[in-house]
């Protein structure tokens, strides 16, 4: 038994291999964009709960674009702490910038999406850039980002940031949680016209208004807790043009503060990103335990069949890893030293979240609890 999972392991990372060593090649830098002077109105929409800590620091990245011709509709998302204040001090700072204050959430909607769906319909411009309120840009960033959007005649562009990360764990975390989103979601698909695999990151997520509003807007998806990804799959299922690139020196974000942070923030999108399924849940746990974890153990193992075929899952494992980090983060390769355990932990997080949203009968997000009857809805 150990022989045929190890052997069928071994196979997959081949492809997995493969598979992104040609998916890489498709991945542009931003960086390396000719940054466009004048264009379109863009209008940027920055969803806000209780972010008092970063949204200030976050807005004046922004309001100190090279790129001019931008408003900013900042939403107020029910806080509860003075992040409403500090965008109305913003608001002072810059005529571009207006707020808007949400004081209910109606049914039917998470508090997010719906803030997100308010800044849309304040917005004139024909370009709308949904980001998050934690997000740091580098004053090129919507220049050179508008300057490959309108170059490849695109309706949708999301950009891969720099994940920062504070210690050795969370950094450890944050990595593994990139390798195994890359492998299965496979993000590179998206830059594929043929492939109906769609990508959407949350701290870029620039789209045309006409096609953000052919599939739907943030309607089509008010009950998703991982908005960002789903309105990248709409998108492309829609058949409109969409790539993804990385921008690790235009825009950094800090993921979490701490691995304990990070776990608690997965409650919320774990079980959803399994379709709500406890099958999936099992497959999950059972196929990244016996893929990313068995084989450190196995390595000695006193039988030389097995010991060659966990090291060519490890060595596959490794070369896979080295490639995202590389490509996605700006990361040491130390950190592969850490793999198994937190490959370990990882599971631990998926078996967590999806408890904790099974006993609490839905997931608690900023603060509002949802119901998972809600969250199944279609």
């Amino acid at each position: 038994m150990l022989i045929f999972l190890l052997s069928l392991s071994l196979l997959i990372w081949i492809v997995f291999l493969i598979d992104a060593l040609i998916g890489f090649r498709s991945l542009d830098r931003l960086e390396d964009e000719v940054p466009l002077g004048e264009g379109p109105l863009l209008s940027v929409v920055v969803a806000a709960r209780n972010e008092e800590a970063h949204i200030k620091k976050s807005v004046l990245s922004q309001l100190n674009q090279t790129y001019r011709n931008v408003e900013w509709l900042l939403v107020n998302d029910r806080s509860t702490d003075q992040t409403g204040k500090v965008m109305e001090e913003l608001k002072l700072m810059d005529d571009r910038v207006q707020v808007i204050h949400i004081e209910e959430l109606p049914e039917g909607w998470l508090g997010k999406n719906h803030a997100l769906y308010q800044g849309y319909l304040a917005s004139k411009g024909d370009r709308i850039l949904f980001t998050d309120a934690d997000v740091e840009s580098n004053k090129y960033a919507f220049a050179k980002a508008l300057g490959y959007f309108e170059r490849n005649g695109l309706d949708h562009l999301t950009a891969a940031p720099n994940m920062r990360a504070d210690g050795f764990w969370l950094k450890s975390f944050v990595a593994f949680f990139l390798f195994g989103f890359s492998y299965y979601k496979r993000p590179w698909a998206a830059n594929n016209p043929k492939s109906k695999i769609g990508i959407g990151i949350g701290a870029f997520n620039l789209v045309s208004k006409a096609g953000y509003e052919s599939f739907g807007t943030h309607e089509a998806i008010k009950m998703r807790p991982d908005d960002d990804l789903q309105l990248g799959l709409k998108m492309k299922q829609a058949g409109l043009k969409q790539r993804i690139a990385s921008a690790l020196t235009l825009i950094e974000v800090e993921w979490y503060g701490t691995l304990r942070e990070a776990l608690a923030g997965l409650e919320k999108n774990t079980f959803a990103g399994l379709h709500y399924r406890l099958s999936m849940v099992v497959f999950a746990v059972f196929g990244t335990f016996v893929s990313q974890v068995l084989p450190f153990f196995t390595l000695f193992i006193p039988d030389r069949t097995i010991v060659l075929l966990s090291l060519g899952n490890i060595i596959g494992i490794a070369v896979l890893y080295m490639l995202v980090l590389r490509k996605m983060t700006r990361f040491s390769p130390v950190l592969f030293a850490a793999f198994p355990l937190t490959a370990s932990i990882f599971i631990y997080s998926i078996i967590r979240a999806s408890y904790l949203t099974l006993k609490r009968g839905g997931i608690i997000w900023r603060g509002t609890k949802y119901s998972l009857k809600e969250l199944r809805k279609p």
